[in-house]
């Protein structure tokens, strides 16, 4: 396929359609392949990878319904639109159900031809870029887990367990910078959607008007500036997942149409007369105290037991101080390669700083503070002279005396402890043991050698 250039394969027995065909769509920037038979268009298949094929559905030999099937074994994202005969429309919509992206009489109108090819243009576009963005979740996977070993984490990676392969709604609960997004990722990679894309959108971003058209999509002509169809944030995850983020700062009159949506599992373009159907799992999350906005009157009480079929709630960073140092472990990886600088060692005060510290911006924060830390340093060993002062003299300002020399690696006592306990937990299997603590596999062999645990 020739690099940014919009491909159609044509498949009809008539040369006088596919010489139409080639006229009206070429003149508008189209590259086209033709083939005049199913095996013809599978012969072509082989060679190129076209971005839509529009299909005949009465062909000598293989027939249009057959092509279909075949297509889709083949090239399974491909978008085939079938052109069928005026009195054959019922056949045409029994393939849509089997997976033809949509359909057209003959002879084809070219307008309603040419917006048809846009779509499926725009949409393999979409499926190319989730397939994109899937191999860079993936390739970079170690840097979106949930790290932890204390209950807190544990019960939410056992839910997300639990609750990933269902199709129930989800709505998770925490402060800021606690992870709610990696929430979401993970019951989506743990779901029967997981190979269909996950979209995401933040509510308290965008003002309503504008928030209400991403969700739903709009028409040409709804509105000024509105100079063709756009599909909405619904008919983007179509078949997948769809994330509200921040959903407690929704404004009460789309929250009732949102709630249509999840009841109807359909929605309306702006400026549309059309419903449009979708099959959308969703999961929400927020920071606010749901209950007490309900109280309030600021959010509708129906929407939220639609959302929260099952709730998941992430502890802030002060209630799991024994995660520290797989967090600053994991994040120092992360943050070296993004930086292209590594760090081997924290000193205890380092640590014994960051444990006496309230973190109000949780994991988040502590990301930021040790970028910081990581980009000023000069040395193998981060010391607390690269912390802010807020966090340095956290410590200093403690009524306690000092501790004991003894207790100088409290922190990494404390990983080692948890690394033991996981240990023991899974009968010493080293990858139930990873996953427990949400590491990988390469780091839990580090800390084994560093620890003196490789023989237990």
């Amino acid at each position: 396929m020739q690099a940014n250039k919009r491909t159609v394969l044509v498949v009809d027995d008539e040369p006088g359609h596919r010489q139409m065909v080639r006229a009206v769509l070429e003149v508008t920037g189209w590259r086209v392949l033709e083939a005049d038979s199913g095996e013809a268009a599978l012969d072509v298949l082989s060679r190129e990878t076209p971005h839509t094929a529009l299909v005949d559905m009465r062909m000598p030999g293989m027939d249009g319904l057959t092509l279909l099937r075949e297509i889709h074994a083949r090239m399974p994202g491909l978008p085939v639109v079938l052109l069928t005969a005026f009195g054959s429309v019922g056949s045409a919509v029994e393939a849509m159900k089997k997976g033809a992206y949509d359909y057209l009489t003959k002879p084809a109108d070219n307008e309603e031809l040419k917006a048809v090819l846009q779509k499926c243009w725009e949409y393999s576009r979409l499926l190319s870029e989730n397939a994109r963005l899937r191999k860079e979740a993936e390739a970079g996977s170690e840097a979106r887990q949930l790290i932890g070993a204390t209950p807190g984490m544990h019960q939410v990676r056992e839910l997300i367990e639990q609750a990933g392969p269902s199709e129930a709604s989800v709505l998770v609960l925490g402060e800021s910078g606690t992870g709610k997004e990696l929430v979401a990722e993970g019951l989506h990679r743990a779901s029967m959607r997981a190979g269909r894309s996950l979209i995401k959108v933040n509510c308290a971003a965008l003002p309503a008007d504008l928030l209400e058209s991403e969700l739903f999509g709009y028409v040409k002509g709804a509105f000024t500036g509105a100079v063709k169809d756009k599909p909405g944030r619904f008919q983007l995850a179509n078949h997948g997942t769809l994330f509200l983020d921040e959903i407690g700062e929704m404004p009460a009159a789309l929250q009732a149409k949102l709630l249509r949506a999840l009841q109807e599992k359909t929605i309306e373009p702006l400026g549309g007369v059309e419903v449009v159907t979708v099959d959308v799992r969703i999961i929400a999350a927020t920071n606010r105290d749901l209950q007490e906005e309900i109280r309030a009157g600021r959010f509708r009480e129906d929407l939220y037991y639609r959302l929260a079929v099952l709730e998941i709630r992430i502890p802030p960073l002060r209630e799991r101080v024994a995660d520290l140092p797989l967090l600053v472990s994991h994040l120092l990886r992360k943050l070296g390669k993004k930086n292209n600088k590594s760090v081997r060692t924290v000193s205890p005060a380092f640590l014994d700083a960051l444990s006496g510290y309230g973190w109000p911006g949780n994991v988040r924060e502590l990301e930021n503070v040790l970028e910081r830390a990581l980009i000023l340093s000069r040395s193998d060993e981060l010391g607390p002279d690269l912390l802010p002062p807020q966090i340095s003299g956290a410590s200093e300002c403690e009524p306690a005396s000092p501790p004991p020399p003894d207790n100088s690696h409290a922190l990494e006592d404390a990983e080692r402890e948890a690394i033991v306990h996981a240990l023991d937990q899974h009968n010493g299997h080293r990858e139930r043991t990873a996953d427990a603590l949400g590491i990988s596999r390469r780091t839990l062999q580090y800390k084994l050698k560093k620890y003196g645990l490789t023989r237990r």
